[in-house]
């Protein structure tokens, strides 16, 4: 499977993952572990490659991420 990137990036949430999980004064264990919790298989390494831009975030993770924080997905991905 190709993952392409946008604008240099592999996901265009990020920032604001990193944003929402700060806000809830989470630590990137904190949130991989909620996640694991939730079923989704992800180690903290990888909340801070999501967060940096560097890793690809499936439509899966994404609906979980916003749930775990608070947020919709439409805010994750800029649209709000």
């Amino acid at each position: 499977m190709k993952i392409y990137d946008y604008n240099g990036k592999k996901n265009i949430c990020g920032e604001r993952v990193h944003e929402a999980r700060n806000r809830q004064h989470l630590t990137q264990n904190d949130l991989a572990a909620r996640l694991q919790v939730a079923g989704i298989t992800i180690e903290r390494d990888s909340i801070s490659r999501i967060e940096i831009g560097t890793r690809f975030v499936a439509d899966y993770e994404l609906r979980e991420l916003a749930k775990l924080l608070n947020v919709s997905v439409d805010w994750l991905l800029g649209i709000q």
